[in-house]
């Protein structure tokens, strides 16, 4: 199993977010690039966002921001010997 690229556009879209606030959402414009516009739509379809534009996290939606950017600070942490 891998992560397909659909599946990275989201988690960059969710790494977006702010965490420290449940007042700051994001918008997708109707111009930004069709991978960006896609994830928002996908992320709303999967009940992580409120709007299929971008919006504010749900619950949900919270805890897949934390998860992805927990990984990603996983991820690039130095390598232990």
């Amino acid at each position: 199993m891998r992560y397909e690229t659909s599946s990275l556009h989201e988690l960059n879209l969710l790494l977006k977010f702010d965490l420290n606030t449940t007042q700051q959402g994001i918008k997708v414009h109707k111009d930004a690039e069709p991978t960006v516009v896609a994830a928002a739509k996908s992320l709303y379809d999967k009940g992580l966002i409120t709007l299929d534009d971008g919006g504010y996290l749900t619950d949900l939606g919270r805890d897949a921001c934390l998860h992805a950017q927990s990984l990603l600070t996983l991820l690039r942490a130095p390598a232990i010997a």
